[in-house]
């Protein structure tokens, strides 16, 4: 009698077990991908098998549910792709986890202290993706100050607004008297140290030429010892559809402080003290109106700030990551990078949610999310362990049963040569 099926049979069944066990206890495992075990028959010249083999285990990649964690350093892939570590031994290694933490240092790391990989960002937070792949580090130090030099201002001026006669005896232009213009707004601006300055912008129409408006201005705030300056912005023309005439000369002026008519209130040379800066804003009006409305500014942007100090971080979907300041202005410090395979289920896995490539898994293919087969990135977000709980426990049925047969095979032919042995 021949005893071998029956063990390759068991010893099959168990390996079979160990996968379906394996599954279930990593069914809460982020990123896990579940195996299974596939067998082959065995033959040697001869019509009757010698029993049972395991062939491979076979790895499923086929994706999780994605799930909302509400936490910004949580990543998940949707759709194909692996995030790339390097390990803290120097190796790289590939994973569907993408719980990340911040060290002290802006390294950006999984629980091993394996750090995730992308392209990074140049000083002014441009990223070049498709450069080299290395280990993303947040820069924490402070964002410097950036002066004003460009200022859009959209504003309707009310048409039926009476106009002043500035040619009038005894006429001057006085910001604190308002019967000496039409209109005014307000707009923040920054000098080269970060401070913040008012702008005050007077429009007067003139009586004496329809349809055009004068612009006046005044700086003031900033340090408390800080003076106010006065400037002349130009003339605004419309035509009689009311829209800002294209191309005027007067539609677009600069406030430079080298101009002669820029000057501090009250006197008649430009006198600047040791904490003024020199300001050079272009000024755009394009997309102002004279209509038949009250007066209002539309809209007011401008392209200054102060400095500003690391607040957070926050990953977008194309796996841009976001440095974000109190300043409320952002730079990118770099983007994750995904690699994918043609064929996944060649890699090799390592444990601590990683895999490395072999060469049936082929080279890996690295770039930005969202191109060729590479999957977008899920911010705030996890993939979910792709264990079917109730396939696993079915398997585990009909492995347990298989393993029972197998067993009883033994037993059948221990008491046929037991009767053997008795004759």
């Amino acid at each position: 009698m021949s005893f071998s099926q029956a063990l390759s049979g068991l010893s099959a069944q168990q390996q079979k077990l160990g996968a379906v066990g394996n599954n279930i206890a990593n069914s809460q495992t982020v990123g896990f991908k579940s195996s299974s075990v596939q067998f082959a028959d065995v033959y040697a010249e001869s019509r009757i098998g010698l029993g049972v083999r395991t062939s491979t285990v076979l790895q499923n990649f086929s994706g999780g549910n994605i799930e909302s964690t509400n936490r910004n350093m949580d990543l998940a892939i949707s759709g194909e792709g692996f995030f790339r570590f390097q390990q803290p031994n120097g190796e790289v290694g590939y994973s569907r986890n993408g719980q990340l933490t911040m060290t002290a240092d802006g390294r950006l790391v999984n629980a091993q202290g394996a750090q995730i990989m992308g392209y990074a960002a140049d000083a002014n937070g441009d990223v070049q993706a498709g450069g080299d792949v290395t280990p993303l580090t947040v820069d924490s130090e402070a964002l410097a100050a950036s002066a004003t030099n460009e200022l859009s201002v959209e504003v309707n001026l009310d048409s039926g607004e009476a106009g002043i006669d500035t040619a009038a005896a005894g006429y001057v232009f006085d910001p604190t008297d308002n019967t000496t213009y039409s209109f005014s707004t307000n707009a923040t601006v920054y000098d080269s140290q970060g401070n913040a300055r008012n702008l005050s912008m007077y429009f007067i129409k003139d009586d004496a030429a329809p349809n055009q408006w004068q612009v006046q201005g005044r700086l003031t705030g900033g340090p408390s010892d800080a003076e106010a300056y006065n400037f002349d912005l130009g003339t605004l023309a419309f035509d009689t559809n009311g829209r800002l005439v294209d191309g005027a000369p007067t539609a677009i002026n600069d406030i430079d402080s080298t101009d002669a008519g820029f000057n501090v209130e009250g006197a008649g040379a430009n006198e600047f003290g040791p904490i003024f800066t020199d300001l050079n804003i272009a000024v755009d009006f394009q997309g102002s109106t004279q209509f038949a409305e009250q007066s209002d500014p539309k809209s007011i942007s401008q392209n200054g700030y102060s400095s500003g100090s690391l607040v957070g971080i926050t990953i977008e979907d194309d796996g841009t990551v976001m440095r974000n300041y109190a300043n409320e202005q952002s730079r990118a410090a770099g983007q994750v990078a995904l690699a994918s395979f043609r064929n996944p289920e060649g890699l090799k896995p390592e444990g601590n949610n990683l895999w490395t490539a072999t060469g049936s898994s082929g080279q890996e293919l690295v770039g930005a999310p969202g191109t060729g087969l590479r999957g977008l990135i899920e911010p705030s977000a996890v993939e979910t362990s792709n264990v079917d709980m109730a396939r696993e426990l079915v398997d585990m049925i009909v492995a347990q049963r298989a393993y029972q047969a197998n067993s009883q095979t033994i037993s059948t032919q221990d008491e046929l040569l037991q009767t053997i042995i008795n004759l």
